[in-house]
């Protein structure tokens, strides 16, 4: 009896999920059909040209706009940015420092304060125990 090893695919969403870019910006022939592990692999290992660009000027799925403007993506949400931007728009938004903005990276910093002193004290329980 042979086997046969079925080669493991994903949506072009999750594909691009995965590479970090916004599916609707990518070409025609990647969003068409199903992605491989080995073609995705291929695509991180050596990136053609248009994902490079992608990455680099965007438009950038809300993830990546989040983490570059510094706030959550509900932050994002709350500030009324509701699209993909372009790396151009984000690096405006961060001249222009609007007031959601700088309040929404108030309210990640705190949030990051306060997981940092939970990890401090679990880690001082930790040892306690030891």
């Amino acid at each position: 009896m042979t086997s046969h090893q079925n080669t493991q695919t994903m949506k072009p969403a999750t594909a691009a999920k995965k590479l970090g870019v916004y599916l609707e910006a990518t070409p025609a022939e990647f969003r068409e059909g199903p992605v491989s592990r080995a073609e995705l692999n291929a695509l991180q290992a050596d990136p053609p040209q248009w994902l490079t660009d992608l990455r680099r000027d965007g438009p950038h799925p809300r993830p990546v706009v989040a983490a570059k403007l510094g706030v959550s993506i509900a932050g994002l949400a709350r500030g009324g940015v509701t699209e993909a931007l372009t790396s151009e728009q984000i690096e405006a938004l961060k001249q222009e420092r609007p007031e959601w903005l700088e309040r929404e990276r108030a309210t990640q910093a705190e949030v990051r304060k306060e997981a940092a002193r939970i990890k401090q004290r679990d880690a001082e329980r930790a040892q306690q125990g030891d």
